[in-house]
């Protein structure tokens, strides 16, 4: 975890090698804020192509307009600035994929990227099957790939969105956390919900948002 822990010499990766900067080095104070998507309500189907009901891709509008409505300011605390999200980010799978799309149309500007890492994958034995093995190396490549801190020279704050799945998200929120995975199964979202993570320059991470999905009505709110 030297990628997060807050420690005096903290290890950055580059392509070649490691490099290593004290706390002092990090003189910005910026962070990186990720808000991660629980993908909308889809089609109880055997196939791994379930496509979004039609109550998933209200869903997702309305989980785009309240990222939208982020990014333009007005209505929040005159504190705070309107935010520019870098990418949205999701998984290939069809109720990912469906789900960024939908919420892509009131972010126009924001690039799309697909990315096999945020597939799905339970961390934690779900299945009878004495056989059967949770992926761990799938979600730590994930959890790896985009939990860590901002770099040294990073002068302001950066915001990217990654539609997934819910087992991935709590995956992430309990490696964040620094919490045992069995607490994995203890926490719940609701489809197309938003978890707001914010890692700090020291290493620190914090957890700003847990399934939020308030900005929806009572009839649009179901779990996986």
């Amino acid at each position: 975890r030297a990628s997060l822990a807050k420690q005096s010499g903290v290890r950055r990766y580059t392509e070649d090698k490691y490099e290593y900067h004290r706390k002092e080095d990090y003189k910005n104070k910026s962070n990186r804020h990720i808000f991660l998507i629980q993908h909308a309500n889809h089609k109880t189907c055997t196939s791994s192509d379930k496509k979004l009901t039609a109550e998933g891709y209200e869903q997702a509008d309305l989980t785009g307009k309240r990222l939208a409505k982020l990014s333009k300011g007005p209505g929040m605390a005159k504190k705070r600035r309107a935010i520019q999200f870098k990418h949205i980010i999701y998984s290939p799978q069809t109720t990912t994929r469906e789900t960024a799309e939908r919420i892509s149309k009131h972010l126009p500007s924001v690039t799309m990227l697909s990315c096999d890492s945020l597939n799905e994958g339970p961390p934690i034995q779900t299945s009878q099957d004495p056989d059967w093995k949770p992926d761990l190396d799938h979600l730590e490549t994930a959890f790896r790939k985009y939990i860590y801190r901002p770099d040294p020279e990073q002068a302001e704050d950066t915001y990217e969105t990654m539609v997934c799945h819910a087992d991935l998200i709590r995956y992430i929120v309990c490696k964040s956390l620094q919490l045992p995975l069995k607490a994995w199964s203890r926490m719940s979202l609701y489809h197309s919900s938003v978890t707001k993570l914010v890692v700090q320059q020291d290493g620190n991470v914090r957890l700003k948002m847990l399934g939020d999905a308030g900005f929806m009505p009572h009839n649009l709110l179901t779990k996986p």
